[in-house]
């Protein structure tokens, strides 16, 4: 996702060890982009990583929630909130 054309890059030094700061200039030099697009790429891939996996964690414990109240389908889920809205 690039970034949009008024935001302004905080520029900070990080410290790679030596094969990744290889692999980082061997992958910028072959995809034609700077090490700092490189970086950059990363940390949004891994960013997207950590929510996937805030998602799956969330929909594994509401999951376990509907199961412990038998809610297996979507017809049950309709079953289910329908007796809730009349009590």
């Amino acid at each position: 996702m690039p970034r949009s054309s008024n935001a302004r890059a905080i520029k900070k030094a990080i410290s790679l060890p030596p094969d990744l700061a290889r692999f980082a200039t061997a992958t910028a030099r072959e995809e034609g982009k700077t090490v700092s697009a490189v970086v950059q790429d990363a940390m949004r891939a891994y960013r997207l990583s950590r929510l996937k996996g805030e998602y799956r964690d969330l929909q594994s414990f509401w999951s376990q929630r509907a199961r412990d109240r038998g809610i297996l389908t979507e017809r049950d889920l309709q079953r289910y909130l329908a007796g809730k809205s009349t009590k």
